[in-house]
């Protein structure tokens, strides 16, 4: 006695229609299938080089430079913010982040020196000698 159908009770893979012999199936219209969630991105431009140098100066001029490279944060993070606000760039968080930690660095630099110079001008400059 032979079978049409496989002797072990395998199902078909998917998408493939059954073999000649074996039970039809009642609806033989196949829908494409659909890919899930929304599709594909658009494409986002995420040039956020100038973003990431303006925070990463900012940074290193607020610990380690006294606010010498603090200055050149605050140039990249206002030339990315200006990229980012036209849409020609992404990481308008970062060039902000950059920007403030910037201006923050060199007013403590400033804020340090003004002090400096009081307290210099208040002693007559006798702790310097």
């Amino acid at each position: 006695m032979s079978y049409p159908q496989d002797p072990y009770g395998q199902q078909q893979p998917y998408g493939q229609q059954p073999q000649s012999g074996a039970f039809p199936q009642p609806y033989q219209q196949q829908y494409p299938q659909q890919p899930y969630g929304y599709g594909p991105m658009p494409p986002q431009n995420q040039d956020s080089g100038m973003a990431v140098g303006s925070l990463v100066c900012s940074i290193v001029g607020l610990v380690a430079c006294g606010g010498l490279l603090s200055i050149v944060g605050i140039i990249l993070g206002h030339i990315a913010l200006s990229k980012a606000k036209r849409g020609e760039a992404g990481g308008r968080g970062m060039a902000l982040a950059g920007v403030i930690i910037g201006y923050v660095a060199i007013g403590l630099v400033l804020l340090t020196v003004i002090i400096v110079v009081i307290i210099g001008i208040s002693t007559n400059w006798r702790g310097f000698r």
